[in-house]
């Protein structure tokens, strides 16, 4: 189809094993940066990178090469 668009954006919330608040202020600035990066290897856009001491949320733009199952496993694996 000529000129198609199209514009995947997943918002994904994950937590610490028992919701354990491990993510301290000085770990997050370094954490944020790392899951970017591997959104960047796995041709992703990282939009929104946050939480707190207990959860993540990511919200990231998908190429339509990957699928969202995909995106998520290449995400929490790496």
């Amino acid at each position: 189809m000529a000129n198609s668009y199209t514009y995947i954006l997943i918002h994904y919330v994950f937590s610490t094993k028992n919701r354990e608040k491990l993510i301290t202020a000085p770990l997050q600035k370094r954490l944020w940066s790392y899951m970017g990066g591997i959104a960047r290897e796995n041709n992703m856009k990282a939009l929104a990178i946050g939480g707190i001491e207990d959860h993540v949320h990511l919200l990231i733009s998908l190429s339509v090469t990957i699928s969202i199952s995909k995106a998520i496993q290449s995400s929490l694996q790496d």
